[in-house]
Parts: C-alpha cells; structure tokens; sequence
C-alpha cells in the first residue's frame, strides 16, 4: 500500500467515524469505506466497523442510499454444491451490547445494486444505517479503491467486551 493510501485511510477512518445514542443503545461507526470491481460495475459494496457502546443489544435492520437503485445487507454463504454465495439478510445483523460487528469483505456487507453513478477514489457515498433501537445513522462512507483486504486503516481488532 502506498503512504498516500496510508495517509487516506488513516484521515478517512478519523473524519468519517460517527456515532448514534437512543435510549441505552450507543451505536458508534469506524473504519467505512466502499468499493466497487471497476469504474463502469453497476454494483458495489460498503464495510465497516459496528461497536455497540450502550447497555442494550441491538439489531441493523436495514440500510439506505441513493447512490444505488437498490441497497441491502448481504452476507456470503456456502451452498450446498460447496460454491460461495452472496445472500441477502432480511432480518439484518445482531449487535450485543459491548459488542463489535465486522461489515468487511467476504462476510457481512452493504451491497450497491443497480448503482446511478460511477463510484471513483475519493468520492463519498451518504448512507443510513438503521438499527431496531438506536434508531437512523447516518454516515458518510469514502470510495477506496487502493484498500487491501483485510486493511481497515487503523482500527483495532481485539475482541471487545466494554
């Protein structure tokens, strides 16, 4: 990875991190950014990092974008032929209170589908993250196509429990 990747993952993962109270739920987003295959895909995705700080478990139930025709919560799956295979979660993604949930590439995500402009390095996509108790978050996600797998900028990867 370049230093000027570096530089925009570790100010991106700074300015881009937001956090939503409701109730005892402490919803709080680090580490986002999106992506897509190559500049003329008509589908992307978005990942990140969920820390629930409150006293309350909660759930993401849904998401929204209007940079795509349509946006979901997906996640991969193994078929029964052994094949991997992106699915859409209706019920979304649990957060344990004191807990952190992974969106990242090849597990959970946010899928673009049909996307109404072309997504290029830099840019930055507006989404709502909508949780069953912390209510609407909304978040500004940056376009980062240098991003390696794996590379979440400067998060911290321990398990969490407070």
């Amino acid at each position: 990875m370049s230093l000027k990747s570096v530089v925009f993952a570790a100010a991106a993962a700074a300015a881009f991190a937001t956090s939503a109270f409701a109730g005892d739920a402490m919803i709080m987003v680090h580490g986002q950014y999106a992506r897509v295959s190559s500049p003329a895909a008509k589908a992307g995705a978005a990942f990140m990092e969920i820390v629930n700080k409150g006293e309350a478990d909660d759930q993401l139930i849904g998401v929204r974008s209007d940079v795509a025709a349509k946006v979901q919560l997906h996640t991969h799956k193994e078929g029964d032929d052994g094949v991997m295979k992106m699915m859409h979660v209706e019920e979304g993604f649990a957060v344990p209170a004191g807990a952190t949930h992974m969106l990242q590439r090849g597990g959970d995500h946010i899928m673009f589908m049909g996307l109404k402009q072309a997504l290029n390095h830099g840019d930055v996509v507006k989404v709502t993250l909508v949780f069953e108790k912390a209510g609407e978050v909304e978040i500004d996600v940056p376009v980062d196509l240098e991003r390696q797998d794996g590379a979440h900028g400067n998060m911290d990867h321990s398990s969490r429990t407070n």
